[in-house]
């Protein structure tokens, strides 16, 4: 808890305030006050470093800049939402994990170096913000796709490919990784309109959410998507995949090990 003395009428108040409205940006971002009346107006927020964004320290391609969000040690995250302050376009995506872990790796496009966080929120309605610096020479988010100059794109637009296998790390749980074919354009390159992947979800095969992702324009072409399942999952034969773009293409798909 945070105190701070007003005078009301000619008297001295000494007033208690949350901890989270005082607390100082550890990532010291020019934008962070912005972001957070824009993002976070009226809710609680709390720096925290149990929430994980795993980047290299200098991204060599603006284009594809490797990403890993990690909120698994929270209990009962029911959303994470990923930012770039600097960015042109801030959102990076957002994810509900249903049956998953609270965990995604993904690729993003940044047009300048660049804090890149994480803020999941908790049941009790908190947000949980961690991040990281990333260095990069920039230009990411106003480049067209390759895809979108390709004769075939229209012919593979949304193909699916992927694969299950068991993860040998820490946690000894089930892995699916899924790549989709899609040109993911800004609409910040002259004559590219943004065209992106909007709403994905990745079932079991009984039908149950593992995880549901609300994508943005800064997600990198063909986008990869890695989730991790918990050890008490049944072994997974086979995952649906499914969702949409922004222009209505459709993406139905089965991925197996």
């Amino acid at each position: 808890m945070g105190w701070t003395i007003l005078r009301h009428l000619g008297v001295w108040l000494l007033i208690a305030w949350p901890a989270w409205v005082l607390a100082a940006d550890p990532l010291d971002s020019p934008s962070w006050e912005d972001l957070r009346k824009r993002y976070f107006a009226g809710q609680a927020v709390v720096f925290d470093e149990a929430v994980k964004v795993v980047a290299p320290v200098t991204a060599e391609d603006p284009l594809n800049v490797p990403i890993g969000v990690d909120a698994s040690r929270l209990e009962d995250v029911r959303e994470v939402q990923v930012l770039a302050d600097l960015n042109p376009i801030v959102e990076i995506l957002s994810f509900e994990p249903g049956t998953a872990d609270p965990r995604l790796g993904f690729r993003i496009k940044l047009q300048q170096s660049s804090p890149v966080r994480a803020a999941a929120r908790t049941g009790d309605g908190v947000w949980h913000v961690g991040g990281t610096w990333v260095n990069t020479t920039g230009g990411g988010c106003t480049l067209p796709s390759t895809g979108s100059a390709s004769p075939d794109w229209q012919r593979r637009l949304n193909e699916v490919s992927g694969r299950i296998w068991h993860n040998v790390e820490a946690a000894p749980g089930q892995r699916v990784r899924i790549r989709i074919v899609h040109p993911m354009d800004t609409g910040l390159a002259a004559g590219n309109p943004a065209f992106y992947i909007q709403d994905l979800r990745i079932a079991d095969d009984a039908g149950h959410t593992l995880m549901q992702i609300q994508g943005h324009e800064p997600v990198s072409e063909n986008p990869l998507f890695t989730l991790d399942l918990p050890a008490g999952l049944a072994n997974l034969a086979r995952v649906k995949v499914t969702g949409r773009d922004n222009n209505g293409n459709r993406i139905d798909a089965w991925v197996t090990p």
